[in-house]
């Protein structure tokens, strides 16, 4: 595993929180000009073969698959359930994304809603649906180490076939780095757990920072509305 600081940049909740909409979809990540970092949780034969290749594969990893990945750290976390929830989610990985990449799969993504707008015919809206290498869902937000919920919605996007092996597989994937932060993880959750109860805050936490992410006019279309 790694050391408990992260090769990411950090800030806390509270800044974050207040630098946010408290509604609607938002969709937050930490990127630079060159990639954006994305989180999924795996087991440790996944995560170590992961770590040690800059890529996905190995015995114990399918492309035959839907994988989801998530831009929102604390969305993350709060699925895996601290990397405590199961076998299967017991480590996470901070993936750093090409943005090119990035910005494609979100230009594929289906969402799992129907929306009767663009599509009339519920029919048509499943068929494409099936048919799409990326798919899109929208959660509600929560509250560290809490069920409190948010009135905004994080996304974790569902990527499959062609976009899977393009996101994952070999070295002509669109990985930059891959980096284990269970270490991080686990650290958060026990000095949350071992602090004094009046020293408990949630806005002090020093998480990965995260703004909105900026998308153009027809990537909004598509995304947020």
């Amino acid at each position: 595993m790694t050391s408990n600081k992260p090769n990411l940049a950090l800030g806390t909740y509270k800044d974050q929180l207040e630098s946010l909409p408290s509604e609607g979809r938002v969709l937050q990540a930490q990127y630079t000009d060159d990639y954006v970092v994305v989180y999924q949780a795996y087991s440790s034969a996944i995560s170590e073969w992961a770590v040690q290749h800059k890529c996905f594969g190995g015995p114990d990893y399918s492309f035959n698959r839907m994988s989801w990945i998530k831009p929102n750290f604390t969305w993350m976390v709060y699925r895996c359930g601290w990397c405590e929830k199961d076998a299967n989610q017991e480590r996470v990985l901070a993936i750093k994304l090409r943005r090119d990449f990035w910005e494609e799969i979100l230009s594929n993504a289906m969402s799992t809603s129907w929306d009767r707008e663009k599509y009339p015919i519920r029919e048509e809206w499943k068929n494409k649906l099936r048919e799409s290498d990326v798919v899109m869902q929208w959660d509600p937000d929560h509250e560290p180490f809490t069920n409190e919920k948010y009135s905004r919605r994080a996304i974790q996007l569902g990527i499959r076939n062609d976009m899977l092996k393009r996101f994952g597989e070999g070295e002509s994937c669109a990985i930059v780095d891959i980096e284990d932060i269970t270490d991080f993880v686990k650290t958060l959750k026990s000095t949350w757990i071992e602090g004094k109860e009046q020293n408990r805050c949630i806005s002090n936490l020093e998480l990965p920072v995260e703004t909105m992410y900026p998308l153009n006019s027809m990537l909004s279309q598509k995304i947020l509305i």
